[in-house]
């Protein structure tokens, strides 16, 4: 699963990266990198989409913020122009999202990615009945420290009694079961998206390709780094470079650097 990523990615710097348009409404001064990003976070996503006034001109990517938890377009109102409360939808299986009734629609029309530098999983360690177990908080990124682009979903959801007011984006990341190396610390992992892919998973006319959402190979992963990193991570009141750190691997159960 994926429940706690790290950003550096600036909106306005990303869209000039990508020949993207920066629809975040961001100053470029404002914008801040984000080390521990929590479901119900803002996000930054991107997008392929038709403009509204010429809806036949070619689509473009659009870099466009959400929030991290998807919210169904049949959600129900709580408080007028809010959504009921429900599950925090964070997460999606890939292998099972096309029939899910929450993300099945999306599957078909509303397909992101999600920048990261990378993301947090943790590993119990100790062994039983021998203390108290710890949960040992561990960081993936790319080896070079490129971007990574997570394959994800979104919606855009309106209060049906309050039309005139601005839809709420919501997205989730999707997930596959862990390959290589990752398996050794979760057993689901972020399903990465390769810039080769990007055409076809963003296409906002065609469906993706069945083959998008299965397990990808070994390869897909094979540059993927994993270091041990402070227990400061473990509070979402944390919340700088420092939780990237790499810090030895006590319990010693896990060797991958």
């Amino acid at each position: 699963m994926c429940g706690r990523y790290a950003t550096t990615a600036n909106p306005s710097r990303l869209a000039a990266e990508l020949d993207a348009i920066d629809e975040t409404d961001t100053p470029p001064d404002a914008a801040t990198p984000n080390y521990n990003v929590a479901p119900t976070n803002q996000v930054l996503t991107v997008v392929e989409r038709h403009d509204h006034d010429h809806p036949d001109d070619d689509p473009r990517l659009r870099i466009r913020r959400m929030r991290w938890g998807l919210i169904p377009i049949w959600t129900k109102a709580g408080e007028p122009g809010v959504p009921a409360k429900g599950k925090p939808l964070f997460n999606a299986r890939a292998d099972r999202a096309a029939e899910a009734p929450s993300f099945r629609d999306a599957v078909k029309k509303r397909r992101c990615l999600v920048p990261m530098d990378g993301w947090y999983e943790w590993v119990v360690q100790g062994e039983p009945g021998k203390g108290k177990a710890v949960k040992q908080p561990y960081f993936m990124t790319h080896a070079d420290g490129s971007r990574l682009y997570m394959a994800g979903l979104w919606s855009s959801w309106r209060d049906p009694a309050h039309r005139d007011m601005d839809p709420l984006l919501s997205c989730t990341i999707l997930t596959t079961d862990a390959i290589g190396d990752l398996t050794k610390i979760h057993d689901r992992m972020p399903l990465v998206m390769p810039r080769e892919h990007w055409s076809a998973w963003l296409d906002p006319d065609h469906p993706a390709p069945h083959e998008l959402l299965e397990t990808p190979g070994p390869e897909r992963v094979s540059d993927i780094a994993i270091r041990a990193v402070p227990a400061l991570v473990n509070s979402v009141r944390n919340n700088g470079p420092e939780l990237l750190a790499q810090v030895d691997d006590q319990a010693g159960q896990i060797s991958l650097l």
